[in-house]
């Protein structure tokens, strides 16, 4: 066994039994009986389990902070309302176990059942955490599919969390994967850098350099989870050659302020991770209370763009509900349009206009351009001709 695997058994918490009797000795009594009522939370428990490792529970600075509404269970899990199970369809868009294809290019594939702490609006709360629903014994018809879609160049490791595997495990998912011509990018999409550092192992740096190039989408949700140890993490990806991008949920209670969103965009790039995706939280069934208004998505990206850099500033998309795929939202800049010209106003609220190209008149005689301020070359010179006939014949009598 690892020492990451290890640390992940010896220090995580995973009953109820055992989250109360670390409230109370972290918060108090009155927090444990307060916030952690076992047999209230129990039936969430049973829809969904509960992991969170050492650096997550180091991350809750206080009761209800950011940290703790993502990985702390509550009997809100329980209310349903608008949410589905499968909220984007990714079952209706499985070809074969673990595949999901969507998109024309790319593709996902989950090879993973288990992630190191469980965050509470996973999407994929369905199947995540059950080996029988993520099988690691269906690569053979994933990796057959794969092969024979010539159109996929792009796959995406997910789970679950890939870096849940072994080296070994993984070294062969991407020698399998590098042995398909076709398919130029892997990725992989994992919370591991934030939840469990210890994972990012210099076994693992050197290995993955042999199957460049090689993305990884982080996953943060708010500053506070780039502590010393996740940023030493991402800089050993980085130093491995991994181009790390972040993709994050918008979440009530969580990061739906522009300031917080700011200073983990800033916080990121300081680590080298491009910021991706400002997710929507999606519309599934027991993560309904993380929701805020799209509204609240568009006030952040317009408190962002303009006002720091651009890199800073990743888009706002939805994951459309029923598998319509990633919608990307703006706030609306543009005032009004036409062939004339595009008024429009900037970060700061002011008001500008754009001239349009000007669209070309007809001809009037073929081969030359009626325009009123440009004379074609070769009318010049028919012009010109004439002028020199006609003096001639003046001096002539």
């Amino acid at each position: 066994m690892s020492d990451w695997q290890k640390t992940l058994r010896d220090d995580s918490i995973s009953t109820l039994e055992q989250l109360r009797s670390y409230v109370a000795e972290r918060f108090g009594e009155d927090a444990a009986e307060r916030e952690i009522d076992v047999e209230a939370l129990r039936p969430a428990f049973d829809n969904f389990q509960m992991r969170i490792t050492r650096e997550s529970l180091s991350q809750i600075r206080e009761v209800g902070d950011a940290n703790w509404q993502q990985f702390i269970p509550t009997v809100q899990e329980l209310e349903v309302v608008d949410g589905v199970i499968d909220s984007l369809d990714e079952d209706g868009d499985s070809p074969v176990p673990n595949i999901t294809h969507r998109y024309p290019d790319r593709a996902l594939f989950l090879v993973s059942p288990v992630c190191a702490s469980y965050c509470r609006f996973c999407t994929r709360r369905r199947k995540v955490g059950d080996p029988e629903k993520i099988s690691l014994k269906e690569y053979e018809s994933a990796f057959q599919y794969l092969a024979e879609h010539t159109e996929i160049r792009d796959v995406i490791l997910s789970g679950g969390d890939p870096m849940m595997l072994s080296d070994q495990r993984l070294e062969y998912i991407f020698q399998r994967l590098r042995a398909i011509p076709h398919i130029e990018i892997i990725r992989i999409g994992s919370r591991i850098t934030s939840h469990l550092p210890e994972r990012v192992t210099p076994e693992f740096c050197e290995m993955v350099q042999k199957y460049h190039p090689i993305f990884m989408n982080t996953h943060f949700n708010h500053p506070s989870e780039l502590t010393p140890a996740a940023v030493a993490a991402l800089d050993r990806l980085s130093r491995a050659g991994i181009s790390l991008g972040c993709q994050t949920v918008l979440l009530k209670g969580v990061n739906d302020d522009p300031h917080v969103m700011m200073k983990l965009m800033h916080e990121l790039l300081k680590a080298r991770v491009r910021p991706y995706y400002i997710y929507m939280a999606d519309q599934v069934a027991g993560g309904e209370h993380f929701r805020t208004t799209v509204q609240k998505g568009l006030e952040i990206i317009q408190a962002l763009r303009g006002w720091t850099s651009g890199l800073a500033v990743p888009q706002f998309v939805i994951d459309a509900p029923g598998g319509g795929g990633k919608v990307p939202l703006l706030p609306e800049y543009v005032e009004e349009i036409n062939d004339d010209e595009v008024v429009f106003r900037n970060f700061e609220g002011k008001q500008f206009t754009y001239k349009q190209p000007r669209q070309p008149v007809p001809d009037v005689m073929p081969g030359i351009a009626a325009t009123h301020d440009v004379v074609p070359i070769e009318a010049g010179k028919a012009a010109k001709k004439k002028r020199v006939a006609r003096n001639r014949k003046s001096a002539n009598g």
